[in-house]
């Protein structure tokens, strides 16, 4: 079965990207934890993280580091906190989420935001975005 994340990556659903390249694409997530909060995704439709290739697995790494230095720009904080849950979506994923305490990596403080403001906040991150 084809993941959201695949139909976000096909256009056949909407999605607020900052980032594609032929690997991965990189969106807003419409439940953000804090402002900000990214989706680092592999085109490849991998359940797993572990199952990646290799090289595959590195460039998720480097593009998560340089949207990172962006965030950290837009949303002043003390970290960028990179995680991988995985049990949401069953396709691979890295959430980057500007942080200043642990608490700020809780679920329990995601909640839907309007499609205005993620357009903004893309914007806002890709303005910042070096390649």
């Amino acid at each position: 079965m084809t993941s959201v994340f695949s139909l976000i990556i096909e256009g056949q659903i909407p999605g607020n990207f900052v980032w594609k390249d032929d690997v991965a694409v990189a969106i807003l997530t419409i439940q953000p934890i804090r402002q900000g909060h990214v989706l680092v995704i592999p085109r490849m439709e991998v359940d797993q993280w572990t199952d990646l290739p290799e090289d595959v697995m590195a460039h998720l790494i480097r593009v998560s580091q340089k949207i990172s230095h962006a965030l950290k720009l837009a949303f002043p904080c003390k970290r960028i906190g990179m995680m991988i849950a995985g049990l949401e979506v069953p396709h691979t994923h890295i959430h980057l989420v500007p942080m200043d305490s642990m608490d700020d990596l809780s679920f329990t403080y995601a909640k839907n935001t309007d499609t205005e403001t993620l357009k903004k906040t893309a914007e806002k991150i890709c303005s910042l975005l070096t390649e």
